[in-house]
């Protein structure tokens, strides 16, 4: 590497680097930013995952039953459609399937260091590079860092008094242990959100007794889930149009049963009134007992905690040996769970689908004078300009970051923020800059848009109350859905004022 400080490329230092860019994550969100990275020109990156290869979600997630929860058709790069679906919603190995047709394909390995798990990431102000240790104790200099860990990525472990002390099986969903059978054993699922109606269903033939433990009652709504014959499989790949004419409809409908829920509920109520009578039919046509049906019924608005679809949930809990329990768990002794009302019930096994834990960073992340950004979100509030960066985190970029995730589909997520992203860094290599961040001013103004957009959303509503929302944060706000309809939320994201940034040079 030359020394002349006059003379350096784009993202070179006075520190060697080992990497121009480091991706964190080889899930959807990383292998998306490779891509990207790759067909705009940039070529000195590395992905570090922490795991043995790529596909995040659904190479963690095996458990019985894991499926997509919105359809298929919209589960996917829109550049890389796949006509093979076998359902309108997937099985989840047809997704790590499609994840690993995908790295190969766009020779994404070229790029990839598996096992690599990152602890810290220190930003050196005075040289503009970031700095990554790694669990084996090896250190990554990069000019730039896209950190794609995924945004429910830390399971939340439940704090109930004496789950250290079962001495039976503790599942978990994103390390489910195959080699233990349910079969004939008596079983608790913890929790019903969207994990939980696929795992409840699907384990419930199996097991001699099943108790679901619900805290919070989820609105579920009829999941249309048609096989995909091979005829209409031939024709997606042969006309890839009437595919694309699919994946249209389907994010539309998607689209308009969560963001226009959600984010337009003051606008449009009759919307969510609407829904919620087709969930409440369901229930009342596939719940027999009164009682249970009147338990599984939400006591809040639709929108306010994510929905999910499913077709067998509900019926799971007509059969003989599954119990819905609604009283709180008091405490976890050895072999069995008491709850509040002194009940207690034996147990084999428990299954935690508890959830996660909202934008939790998986590392250490300091920037500017070491502010730490986990600490900053707890103590200020999350937040982030355009989904994507912080001012004091320099040529740090989050796919997602606070109000970044955009509609019901994860991958148009991925293309605004990988959009974006690499936008920026094709205008701070055409600036001739080393240091790139959104001015306080920027980022100020986004955020309390955001904010005042939040307000006429459900999350601020009445009807929210007592939903036990992942959507609303410690804070009071709603940082995990940006509050605007799609097309709105491209134009922000894509046609962003390119002064907005601060372009620096180190050099």
């Amino acid at each position: 590497m030359s020394t002349d400080t006059d003379s350096l490329a784009f993202g070179e230092a006075r520190r060697p680097l080992d990497h121009e860019i480091v991706i964190i994550g080889a899930g959807f969100a990383g292998m998306g930013a490779a891509i990207e990275l790759k067909r705009r020109g940039f070529d000195d990156f590395v992905i570090l995952e922490r795991r043995s290869d790529v596909g995040g979600t659904w190479r963690d997630n095996t458990y019985p039953g894991v499926a997509v929860d919105i359809p298929s058709f919209t589960y996917s790069y829109h550049f890389e459609p796949n006509p093979g679906w076998s359902r309108a919603f997937a099985p989840g190995a047809e997704l790590m399937d499609y994840a690993l047709r995908v790295a190969d394909k766009y020779r994404l390995r070229d790029h990839l260091r598996c096992d690599c798990d990152v602890l810290s990431a220190d930003y050196d102000d005075v040289d503009g590079v970031w700095t990554l240790i790694l669990a084996s104790g090896e250190q990554i200099v990069c000019r730039f860092l896209i950190s794609c860990h995924g945004v429910l990525v830390t399971p939340r472990e439940p704090n109930i008094r004496g789950l250290a002390d079962f001495r039976g099986k503790v599942l978990r969903s994103t390390a489910w242990d195959h080699d233990y059978d349910l079969t004939g054993k008596r079983v608790a699922v913890i929790g019903t959100g969207a994990t939980a109606l696929q795992i409840v269903p699907a384990i419930a033939p199996a097991t001699a007794h099943l108790d679901v433990y619900q805290r919070t009652a989820i609105w579920v709504v009829p999941k249309v889930d048609p096989t995909i014959p091979r005829a209409v499989q031939w024709g997606f790949r042969r006309l890839p149009l009437t595919q694309r004419a699919v994946r249209t409809a389907t994010t539309a409908l998607s689209d308009g049963i969560v963001v226009l829920g959600a984010v337009y509920h003051r606008q449009l109520p009759l919307l969510t009134k609407a829904i919620e009578t087709i969930c409440r039919a369901q229930l009342f046509v596939q719940v027999r007992d009164k009682q249970t049906r009147a338990a599984l019924t939400p006591r809040y608005g639709f929108g306010c905690k994510r929905p999910s679809f499913s077709n067998s949930y509900f019926r799971a809990f007509n059969r003989d040996d599954v119990e819905l329990v609604t009283d709180p768990i008091e405490r976890i002794t050895a072999d069995a769970i008491t709850t509040a009302s002194g009940v207690t019930r034996k147990v084999d096994a428990i299954v935690l689908a508890t959830g996660f834990k909202v934008f939790d960073i998986p590392y250490t992340v300091r920037g500017v004078d070491g502010a730490d950004l986990a600490k900053l979100w707890e103590t200020d509030r999350k937040q982030a300009y355009q989904g994507a960066t912080v001012p004091q985190f320099p040529n740090l970029f989050l796919i997602p970051g606070p109000y970044g995730v955009s509609g019901a589909s994860w991958f148009g997520t991925i293309d605004l923020g990988v959009t974006h992203v690499v936008t920026v860094l094709e205008e701070t290599r055409k600036r001739g800059a080393t240091r790139v961040a959104p001015t306080p001013e920027a980022h100020s103004r986004f955020l309390h848009k955001m904010l005042r957009q939040v307000e006429h959303g459900v999350f601020k509503s009445d009807g929210c109350a007592g939903s036990n929302s992942y959507y609303v944060d410690e804070h009071g706000d709603a940082p995990f859905l940006r509050p605007s309809l799609g097309l709105f939320t491209w134009f922000s994201v894509s046609r962003f004022d390119r002064d907005d940034y601060s372009f620096t040079n180190d050099r």
